[in-house]
């Protein structure tokens, strides 16, 4: 057994790590058939790590001054011990670079490779939202030039003004991202050009009457009972900006009257970066649980055929339980659900339906229950849905007892809570519904759009919230995120609330 040992201690190297990889990978493609992009593994050391952290996990990201704080805090709480380090950062682009860290002793390392190279890799290649709104080919090269020309705008026009405008559209990036469009599809090569023709055509172009007020002096009244030339205009400008607009940074990146062309190209490059992220904040639950499952059928895997001896499975256990722990309500260190704990238990059982389902599992789940093809079912659900969906189609009642879900309303209006739904079939069905609603992100980020823009009178932008469940925008923070707006734009804006079902009706 000793001979087919991939390795012996914690201890490793790079020819240990390429025979390692290898071994993972004929486990990963041969047994479980993922379809993955090609591997790029990089060794970075704790503050490289940290650093990566910063910038919401992408090592060549520009640089901001809110990056450098959350360094700050992530590492003062690293050194005091009261957090620990990811084991791995991995990226969706082609080819897929994970970063292992070089402290990781060799199951570590392993258990990594697993989760990052060939789980989340294949849930990126293969998912239809990061098929749909991610360019993993072109994302480094585009990171790359944003970095380059936020540096050059840097020197040529102010650290200040740079990071001016970079606050702003940061302080709206979640509100800058197209949910329900399909964004055009180009090139590497088509990209760059086109961004290099908008600038030079922008320059060559902007003219600062646009900066200024219309003289309403001399105009022509308009007949009582027609729409005056003006308004005429507000109109077709309104069809122009195909409004209401749900992406603020791209309609502000448009039609701001006072941006400058490289002002406008730093709101792109954010947007661009907050469109790429959108798919991983629909997917965290399968994202993380497919990569667990996927690291976690490798590494028994691997003990089964003698690759890696008891002490690494011990070692990979007890790392495992700790990733996959679920604190209970009443918990301090509870702070929701743990994607990685829910995603994996999910698919875990679905590969037990598959094989040895109760009478319960086929009344729930009656296409797949017992065929035994679960490594198809996985992957047919890695590629089809997201959180939201994926708990709807797939949480059974074993993996809510196992959690001990029920279902609480709350209404304002009403002195006590109410369990709405205990462990019967109605009520699996009604918890299954409440906890696939707590993951859709149309309920978890507000729906504000631009509605109105009046470019040829006063100015003025009209923001409309549709209020979702009568919960209203923090005033606070609503008042300090239209500062940003109103600097974007350079005019008033005004803001209103409606609700939600209002505006489908």
């Amino acid at each position: 057994m000793s001979d087919k040992l991939l390795f012996k201690d914690a201890e490793w190297d790079f020819t240990m790590l390429d025979r390692v990889f290898d071994a993972v990978e004929e486990i990963a493609l041969n047994d479980l058939g993922l379809e993955t992009y090609p591997n790029q593994v990089e060794i970075i050391s704790s503050e490289q790590m940290l650093d990566a952290y910063s910038a919401h996990g992408m090592p060549l990201m520009y640089n901001h001054w809110s990056f450098g704080k959350v360094f700050a805090r992530e590492e003062t709480m690293y050194q005091k011990g009261h957090m620990g380090l990811a084991y791995e950062i991995v990226i969706n682009s082609i080819p897929c670079i994970s970063f292992l860290m070089e402290e990781n002793t060799m199951t570590m390392q392993t258990l990594v490779m697993a989760h990052a190279c060939f789980g989340h890799n294949h849930f990126f290649k293969n998912n239809y939202l990061f098929q749909q709104w991610t360019d993993a080919e072109g994302i480094l090269d585009y990171l790359a030039f944003a970095k380059r020309y936020i540096t050059t705008c840097e020197e040529k026009y102010g650290f200040e003004e740079v990071e001016t405008i970079l606050d702003s559209a940061h302080a709206i990036m979640d509100q800058g991202v197209f949910r329900y469009q399909r964004p055009p599809r180009l090139s590497d090569e088509e990209q760059m050009t086109r961004i290099r023709e908008r600038l030079a055509y922008d320059e060559a172009n902007f003219n600062d009457l646009w900066r200024t007020l219309p003289n309403a002096e001399g105009e022509s009244a308009a007949a009582p009972d027609a729409m005056s030339p003006v308004e005429t205009m507000v109109e077709e400008d309104k069809v122009r900006m195909k409004l209401p607009e749900e992406n603020l940074l791209y309609f502000l990146e448009k039609h701001s009257p006072i941006l400058r062309p490289w002002q406008r190209e730093l709101l792109r490059i954010v947007r661009n970066v907050s469109q790429y992220f959108y798919p991983q904040k629909q997917t965290k639950v399968m994202n993380e649980g497919c990569a667990t499952f996927v690291h976690h059928y490798i590494m028994q895997e691997l003990h089964k055929r003698g690759q890696i001896n008891d002490g690494a499975l011990l070692e990979f256990l007890h790392s495992h339980s700790s990733v996959i722990f679920q604190p209970a309500f009443d918990d301090q260190r509870y702070s929701g659900f743990n994607p990685y704990a829910l995603g994996f238990a999910m698919m875990e059982d679905i590969k037990r339906i598959c094989e040895e389902p109760t009478e319960e599992d086929l009344h729930f789940f009656p296409s797949f229950a017992g065929t035994g093809k679960w490594r198809e079912e996985l992957k047919y659900a890695w590629a089809n849905f997201r959180d939201e969906s994926f708990i709807q189609q797939y949480l059974s009642p074993k993996v809510m007892r196992d959690f001990r879900l029920f279902a609480i309303h709350d209404s304002s209006e009403a002195p006590n809570y109410l369990v709405s739904a205990i462990h019967d079939e109605a009520g699996f069905r009604k918890v299954r519904n409440e906890l696939a609603r707590m993951f859709d992100i149309g309920q978890l980020e507000p729906n504000l759009q631009v509605v109105e823009a009046n470019v040829r009178g006063n100015r003025k932008l009209n923001l409309q919230h549709a209020m979702h469940q009568g919960v209203p925008l923090d005033e606070k923070l609503r008042k300090k995120v239209m500062v940003h707006i109103e600097r974007l734009w350079g005019h008033e804006v005004e803001f209103s609330t409606i609700d939600a079902a209002d505006l489908a009706a």
